[in-house]
């Protein structure tokens, strides 16, 4: 299953010629390469597909979102997903 995760921009900086941005997830920060949309400036919110930055959202559509993935992580129960 593909699943883009909406974040906030908190740091943009340049690693080996390509634009790369830390990117925080409710608190978890990773970092993300931000070339596909390069008008991408810190506290905007953007799409994280394996590490991409795919599209910027505004941080209304990224709360909506974020609330969803957090009600279905409480309806799963814990082990579901784990392997047999």
């Amino acid at each position: 299953m593909c699943l883009g995760v909406p974040g906030r921009v908190v740091e943009i900086f340049e690693q080996d010629g390509i634009r790369m941005g830390k990117v925080d997830f409710g608190g978890i920060v990773k970092e993300a390469c931000l070339a596909y949309v390069p008008e991408t400036e810190v506290n905007d919110y953007v799409i994280i597909h394996a590490g991409f930055a795919i599209s910027r959202l505004n941080e209304e559509e990224a709360q909506e979102t974020l609330a969803i993935l957090r009600e279905m992580g409480e309806d799963v129960p814990m082990g579901e997903f784990t392997s047999r």
